[in-house]
This record gives C-alpha cells, sequence and structure tokens, in this order.
C-alpha cells in the first residue's frame, strides 16, 4: 500500500463517505426514535404480519414481527434500506476509484510516479474498505446513542444481537464492494463498470427478494450473496451470523485480490 495516496484519496472521498456516513446515523436513529410510538401497537401489528402472504413477509425480513427493538429495526432498516445505501455506495466509490480514473486519464499520471500498479490498486481497494467501516462505525455508534436516547430501561434490547447485524452488514459489503472493485478494475470505462456492477450487485439484491416470495424460486437466492444476510434471523437469536460473516468476509478478500491481481497484469489505455 501507498500511504501517502491513501491519504490523499480519503482527503477526496472524506466528505462523500461522510455523507453516506450520516445519511445512515439519520435513518437508524428515527428507527429508535420511532419504535416507542410503535410498541404500543405491536400486538396489532403482528397480527397483521401474520394475516399477509409469507413471501412477502420474508422478502421484506419482517418475520420476526415487532415484538423487540432489534426485530423491528432488523427488517425496517437493516432489512432494505442499509443494503440499498451500501449497495450504491459500493458501486459509486469503487468505480470512482478505479475505472473513472483510468477512463479520465489520471491513473496515467498516478503510474508516471515511482508507484506500481499493485500499490495502486491494494491502495484503492484500502480506501473502499475503509469507507465501508466508516460507515459501519457511525450507523453502529448512532444506533447505541438511540438506544441510550430514546429506548433505554423502557423496551427490551439485545445489544449483543444488534452488533452482531451491524458487523455481518458489514461483511456483506466487503463481499459486495470487493465484487464492484473487480469489475471495475477490468474495465476502461467508467459508464461500463458503474453499468455493470449496479447490475450484478442490485441484481444478486433482487434476486434474494425473488427467491423469498415463492418457493418455486427460491433457488435464486443461492446465487446471490445476500442469501448469507439474515438480519431478522439474527435479531431472533437463530442462524449463525459466524459462518455468514466468514464466508462473506472470504468472497471480499478473493474478489478484492482478483481485481488487484487483473489491474496489474492488463494492458492500460495510458
Amino acid at each position: 500500500m501507498n500511504f501517502p495516496l491513501f491519504k490523499q484519496m480519503m482527503k477526496i472521498h472524506l466528505k462523500g463517505m461522510s455523507n453516506y456516513a450520516f445519511g445512515s446515523a439519520f435513518y437508524i436513529l428515527l428507527m429508535f426514535w420511532l419504535y416507542p410510538g410503535i410498541a404500543d401497537n405491536t400486538g396489532a401489528l403482528n397480527e397483521l404480519i401474520k394475516s399477509m402472504p409469507e413471501g412477502v413477509v420474508s422478502a421484506f425480513n419482517i418475520q420476526g414481527g415487532f415484538g423487540s427493538m432489534e426485530a423491528f429495526i432488523s427488517g425496517e432498516y437493516y432489512g432494505l434500506i442499509l443494503p440499498l445505501l451500501l449497495s450504491i455506495f459500493s458501486i459509486m466509490l469503487s468505480t470512482g476509484l478505479m475505472a473513472r480514473m483510468v477512463d479520465q486519464g489520471s491513473m496515467s499520471y498516478l503510474l508516471s510516479t515511482p508507484t506500481t500498479r499493485r500499490q495502486v490498486a491494494v491502495t484503492q481497494a484500502g480506501v473502499l474498505s475503509t469507507g465501508l467501516l466508516l460507515i459501519m462505525l457511525v450507523t453502529t455508534g448512532a444506533g447505541l446513542l438511540g438506544y441510550v436516547w430514546f429506548i433505554g430501561d423502557k423496551f427490551e434490547f439485545n445489544g449483543a444481537r444488534y452488533l452482531e447485524m451491524n458487523v455481518v452488514a458489514w461483511m456483506l459489503f466487503i463481499a459486495a464492494s470487493g465484487i464492484a472493485f473487480l469489475i471495475s478494475s477490468v474495465m476502461n470505462d467508467e459508464k461500463k463498470a458503474l453499468g455493470t456492477s449496479g447490475f450484478i450487485v442490485i441484481g444478486m439484491f433482487a434476486l434474494d427478494m425473488l427467491g423469498k416470495i415463492s418457493d418455486s424460486v427460491e433457488w435464486l437466492r443461492y446465487i446471490s450473496i445476500f442469501a448469507l444476510y439474515r438480519p431478522s434471523d439474527i435479531a431472533a437469536g437463530s442462524g449463525d451470523p459466524l459462518l455468514s460473516s466468514l464466508v462473506l468476509l472470504a468472497i471480499g478478500i478473493a474478489c478484492f485480490a482478483a481485481g488487484v491481481i487483473s489491474f496489474s497484469r492488463r494492458d492500460l489505455p495510458l
């Protein structure tokens, strides 16, 4: 890794990372603020969920109902809003760090310095991973503050399960950003890299949702990394978040490594 380059890239992209981080923090605080009002009607809401088709309930990760704070946020935030938010972040930043610099000619100036392609790619991967970590740390911290401010001793809250949800979400997007990084590392055109990354990452999210809706197409889930991300199971105390995290981390590392190797070996239009 080239630390001066890492510092410069972080300086350039820090504002964008902060926007996503504080946007995520705002939403999670909103969830904690809303829950006390919703908790008074959990019985009626849970009955409504029981009356809904099982596939729709599974697709939106609300099968855990609203009986606890972590069950509520697992469906309302971690099941939909956070995956979409971090999918967009992963796609946009990975493209900006790799394909855009090649497409706009910035990479040629960077490689004219005593910096190898491998160092550049590893550094850019480090910037992307650090951005994801920043967002998840701010989100986790905001949720804990939300608990102190709005929940306290009023309602049950399992902090360990909440932290597990955040760790698995981080690992999910290490994998998703690794895929987007690999695509951006092998493409010269920014628009093509952006479109391909978006098609694959958002497409996998859509396949996971479709697979939850009907048993006849459940197999679609298993070609998506999002199948390993089950916040409602974590909120209920079931599933295996450690195994899911390790598999997602392995996918992410493999994709980042493949992206670094591909970028260091391919022909570049410099």
